[in-house]
């Protein structure tokens, strides 16, 4: 009974014993096995760097000739069954130039790494620029408004020149013995307008 169930399910969704069963998308995949093994690029990038730091140093060139010294004085002054290199240091020389043949990518690798950095700690020293440059032209047309904004404001300094004028006028107004219920007396006689039609 299983079996043929099996078939009939199968019949009815158009399945074939080839198909792939189908995954599910809330769960993760398991991982793939890969032949090839993996690093981290930015462990890789690290340890170059270290290492370039260090290739860099008065330390480094300091153990290297004490290396090589030791090297070629073993291998001059020992006795002949105990030397490893003779003359010509060979060896030396090879393994000389594979630290070289390592060193030149490894410092090439920390230079990218730094001009990668240097490329993005300048651009967003460019965009804070940017952004400052904006802030600094918004609060400066800010107060240039306050400024226009407070040319036509009255301070106290000008209301009060403008009451002792008044308080002058009235006073010489009083002593002329015009009639003192008039507080602001009239610039002109009042008379008709031409434009009062």
């Amino acid at each position: 009974m299983g079996p043929d169930r099996e078939t009939r399910e199968r019949a009815a969704t158009g399945a074939t014993a080839t198909t792939r069963p189908r995954t599910r998308l809330d769960q993760p995949l398991p991982p793939r096995r890969r032949l090839v093994p993996e690093w981290d690029p930015e462990a890789f990038g690290r340890l170059s760097e270290r290492i370039a730091r260090f290739l860099g140093t008065g330390r480094f060139i300091v153990w290297m000739t004490v290396v090589i010294i030791l090297w070629l004085v073993w291998n001059i002054a020992a006795p002949r069954h105990l030397r490893f290199d003779p003359y010509p240091f060979i060896f030396l020389t090879l393994l000389l130039s594979l630290q070289a043949s390592y060193a030149a990518p490894l410092i090439l690798l920390a230079q990218n790494r730094q001009d990668d950095r240097d490329r993005v700690n300048l651009e967003q020293d460019r965009k804070q620029n940017e952004r400052s440059i904006a802030d600094t032209e918004y609060l400066t047309r800010e107060i240039a408004a306050l400024r226009m904004g407070l040319g036509e404001v009255a301070t106290r300094d000008w209301i009060r020149s403008e009451f002792q004028d008044l308080i002058r006028e009235l006073e010489e107004h009083r002593a002329d013995g015009a009639d003192s219920r008039v507080v602001f007396p009239a610039e002109r006689p009042p008379r008709r307008d031409v434009d009062d039609r």
